[in-house]
């Protein structure tokens, strides 16, 4: 058989021929022949890549190391990334082969998301998925494009999802998933107006934040950061008494700033280390949830009086917004340890920043912060007793998968009209 014979309409012809061929003995140079016909079969670029149903994706990123059900992660402000990612400059642009078939519902997918959640939605046999092939921030001019004509959004934290967009994505959008527990990003009484559904991942992501808001706080308590460096530039000359001393939870106060599930995970976690007390604040009092830590429901301004260590697990509202700010860190102790795992925007943090200068607070750690990422030349960035993390509280290979099977399932379902897996009541 000659060459410009080959049947090059679809992959899977492609690769039926080819196979055949081999068989039959060809010569090396030949078989080279064929591997590039089929390879340019397969690539036509395209900023964005299309996947039909049925067809499991490629998974992008993964570390050679990884198995199955350990999807690459990163920081869940700038996707699902991260470690084990390729590094990119930018977008990569993949070919668009695989194409869907008529009359199924065209979905867009904002980022490169865990393989297994990109499986679910291919392999569902409902959808036609576009996605942009990038672990950064799809650019907002994609965005835009990208969603026009499409009847669900899969997206991130990263995005917002504005007027502006649903203006572009027009009367066939019903169906909004984002990989996230959070919400600020979407205009929800925009998205409400228009009668669109939304999905999020609220539970998911509970246990993997609670061990990063006690691990956040260890750190920042016992001066952990401070101290590796030290050891790194030849501060470390000999033991001192009271050399990079902190404080410990042993006997301490703890004040929650929203007992729900994530703040219960941290309390759970933090009561075998000793801690005498819990306090607790929020809209209302959780008498059922606040009875396995014996904690008290206080307000906020009492809270911070008689709390070692606070730590903050509350949603974003018009409420908490800016809610930690001067009047609320000159109530603490100078002894006192200030943790924000929730939202950037609870926290005033210029008020912050003097509070860590002035020593009316020991020290802070934050996960999250105003804008994200900050920039590099932000002043919380350098003091010795502020510890910022780059939004990791999600970030396990398990809990990553899981968001994105879930963020997934609530995407199919809103397509066929059912009961979503987690639904945010509007």
């Amino acid at each position: 058989m000659h060459l410009n014979k080959l049947p090059l309409s679809g992959a899977g012809e492609s690769l039926t021929t080819a196979k055949r061929i081999w068989m039959e003995g060809p010569t090396c140079a030949f078989q080279l022949a064929i591997r590039a016909c089929i390879t340019r079969s397969r690539q036509r670029p395209s900023p964005h890549r299309s996947l039909p149903p049925n067809h499991p994706p490629a998974a992008p990123g993964i570390p050679r190391a990884a198995r199955p059900g350990q999807p690459h992660a990163g920081g869940e402000g700038g996707g699902a990334g991260g470690r084990g990612a390729r590094p990119r400059a930018g977008p990569r642009e993949v070919g668009a082969a695989w194409r869907g078939g008529c009359g199924l519902m065209q979905v867009f997918v904002t980022r490169r998301i865990p393989r297994e959640g990109l499986a679910a939605l291919s392999q569902a046999g409902v959808c036609s998925i576009q996605q942009w092939e990038s672990d950064e921030p799809i650019p907002r001019s994609e965005l835009l494009a990208g969603v026009a004509g499409k009847h669900g959004l899969l997206c991130l934290l990263s995005d917002r999802i504005d007027k502006e967009v649903l203006d572009a994505a027009g009367s066939n959008l019903k169906i909004i998933s984002t990989l996230s527990a959070g919400f600020d990003h979407l205009a929800l009484e925009e998205i409400k107006k228009r009668g669109i559904r939304v999905g999020y991942t609220p539970d998911i992501l509970t246990d993997a934040t609670a061990e990063l808001s006690v691990a956040l706080l260890l750190a920042t308590c016992r001066r952990l950061p401070e101290s590796v460096e030290e050891v790194k530039n030849g501060g470390w000359t000999t033991w001192k008494p009271l050399w990079m001393c902190g404080y410990g939870l042993s006997n301490s106060s703890v004040g929650i700033i929203g007992l729900g599930r994530i703040g219960q995970a941290v309390a759970r976690r933090l009561k075998p280390f000793g801690v005498k007390k819990f306090l607790y604040t929020g809209s209302r009092p959780k008498p059922e949830s606040a009875v396995e830590f014996q904690a008290d429901f206080v307000p906020l301004a009492k809270l911070a009086e008689e709390s070692d260590f606070v730590v903050v697990t509350c949603s974003l509202t018009p409420d908490t917004k800016g809610m930690c700010n001067k009047d609320f860190f000159s109530r603490m102790k100078k002894t006192s340890v200030f943790i924000n795992t929730s939202r950037g925007a609870v926290v005033n943090q210029e008020d912050l920043y003097q509070a860590l200068v002035s020593g009316q607070i020991a020290a802070a750690g934050l996960d999250v912060a105003t804008p994200e990422p900050l920039p590099t030349d932000h002043p919380l960035l350098s003091l010795k007793n502020c510890v910022i993390l780059p939004h990791i509280g999600s970030a396990t290979y398990a809990t990553r998968s899981a968001m994105s099977v879930l963020s997934a399932n609530n995407l199919l379902a809103g397509l066929k009209g059912e009961s979503m897996p987690s639904e945010l009541q509007l």
